[in-house]
């Protein structure tokens, strides 16, 4: 299970107001713990086998904090512009693709029109292609996000000016 996996499951948990979570995947047992004071934990150890033995101790992992990866600050909008522009925010931690697939081109650009169902971009998160809907009507007047890099939950992706 990687980092990323990790931070999925920390925003779903977010999501559904759970402040616990364990998973058994194969031999690794993952649980996920958020405290009284909101600070989040998390600790791995190998699974116990079905005779009730575990692998040597030396193996397990203590818990440990769980950070958000750092993000790079996006440019602040002027303020004559950042009065009338909305954004649209990513509604999980994943990967932000801008187009289905490597080989074509983008939902969206800077200065197309976009509703509440128009499609703007994938956020791949634990394998799973999640297609983004604007949810705002207007049009994009920039990208935020850079295709390919993680993106948090609440991150910005795009601005758009409502028409």
């Amino acid at each position: 299970m990687d980092l990323k996996e990790i931070k999925a499951v920390i925003d779903l948990m977010t999501k559904n107001g759970l402040t616990e979570f364990e998973l058994e995947k194969g031999d690794v047992k993952l649980r996920v713990k958020r405290g009284p004071s909101g600070e989040w934990t998390t600790s791995a150890a190998p699974a116990v086998h079905a005779t009730g033995t575990q692998p040597l101790p030396h193996i397990m992992a203590a818990p440990v904090p769980v950070a958000a990866a750092p993000v790079a600050p996006a440019a602040a909008p002027t303020p004559a512009a950042a009065a009338n522009v909305s954004q649209i925010v990513s509604p999980m931690v994943g990967t932000f693709y801008r187009s289905p697939s490597p080989d074509s081109g983008p939902y969206i650009d800077v200065g197309q029109e976009v509703n509440e169902e128009t499609v703007v971009c994938i956020i791949e998160a634990m394998k799973v292609m999640n297609e983004i809907k604007a949810e705002v009507s207007g049009v994009i007047v920039e990208v935020l996000a850079v295709n390919g890099k993680p993106v948090d939950f609440g991150k910005p992706l795009f601005s758009v000016r409502p028409k």
